[in-house]
């Protein structure tokens, strides 16, 4: 079986306000990528992996008269996918959607949040000292993460959850003083939204159930100076002790010569690229012995991706990120 998360950038932009696809000359939410290329890439990208199931990240847009699953399930049938079918969970604000395209032949999948006393429902509020001033504060997911039910034709049962963390960019700073205050409430919000997940994880865990958290983190350990005032890193946090990802182990190891990445971005005060490991396939220890395999398909780190021209230039026309798969021994 194969599981695939993929944040493709701004996929809301190639859909109209009744979920139609459009494929044309006018410029998509990429930089300098028209609809018609991006739309195609991102076809192309999802045929060659043929996965069972993709975790879509910056998925369409739900708002009044959009729907998520209906744009997802428009374009799998135009571009001759598998994974016919989508599910989301609770809509948000910002256009960015989260939802799981899959191949009703081979997984039965439902949308089923949960709640507990340690940690609640994802379209909730969270309450945690944020600042250690001995008061509560209050924090809500702008993107609610998607929790499913998910079975094998075998009958093996899976927790899914899919996940994008807050950015801690500091969107909107004016001076450098802003930057920094920016950046650490964005970082005190986005480690509280990663011990809210992390605690749903080990409720699942503590059950004796499989788990898998699939999706954008918008972090990894040691990406940032402001990590330092905080100890850990929000991707150390989700995992705990009850989940594993190669990947973003690797970024603990001391001295590590060459370091993953999954997604790839320009910076125009430099004019040079910058790249960073955001996306993670997290698995907890029952699965870790269906034999399990993990690959950032990445056109410049994996070799394969960049000889196979056709799938180098469609990764790099469809999104920002790059997709990550788990081959997994599963019936």
């Amino acid at each position: 079986m194969r599981l695939l998360t993929y944040n493709i950038e701004w996929f809301a932009h190639l859909f109209d306000d009744a979920d139609n696809l459009m494929l044309d000359d006018q410029c998509s939410g990429r930089y300098g990528v028209d609809r018609y290329t991006q739309g195609r890439a991102i076809a192309h990208v999802l045929q060659r992996l043929d996965a069972d199931a993709v975790m879509v990240v910056e998925a369409p847009n739900t708002g009044r008269k959009q729907r998520c699953t209906r744009a997802l399930e428009r374009f799998a049938a135009e571009a001759g996918l598998r994974t016919s079918t989508a599910v989301s969970g609770f809509a948000t604000d910002t256009h960015q959607e989260i939802a799981l395209l899959y191949d009703p032949e081979v997984l039965k999948v439902q949308a089923d949040p949960q709640a507990s006393k340690s940690a609640p429902r994802f379209d909730g509020d969270f309450e945690i000292d944020l600042d250690v001033d001995d008061r509560m504060d209050r924090v809500r997911f702008s993107k609610p993460p998607l929790e499913l039910k998910v079975a094998t034709p075998g009958g093996t049962l899976l927790r899914m959850i899919g996940a994008h963390l807050k950015s801690k960019a500091p969107h909107g700073a004016k001076n450098s003083k802003e930057v920094v205050q920016i950046s650490i409430a964005n970082r005190r919000k986005q480690l509280a939204q990663a011990i809210w997940l992390h605690r749903r994880v080990k409720d699942h865990v503590q059950k004796g159930e499989h788990v898998i958290v699939m999706g954008d983190l918008n972090d990894g350990p040691g990406l940032d100076e402001y990590e330092r005032l905080f100890g850990k890193s929000s991707v150390e946090i989700v995992m705990g002790a009850e989940l594993t990802d190669p990947h973003a182990q690797s970024l603990l190891k001391p001295r590590e010569p060459v370091q993953p990445s999954t997604s790839r971005f320009y910076n125009p005060e430099t004019k040079r690229y910058f790249r960073a490991l955001l996306d993670y396939i997290m698995i907890s220890a029952g699965l870790v012995a269906h034999d399990p395999h993990w690959r950032i398909w990445h056109p410049f780190e994996d070799a394969e991706c960049y000889d196979d021209l056709p799938l180098r230039e469609a990764l790099l026309a469809a999104s920002d990120h790059f997709p990550v798969s788990l081959d997994l021994d599963l019936t």
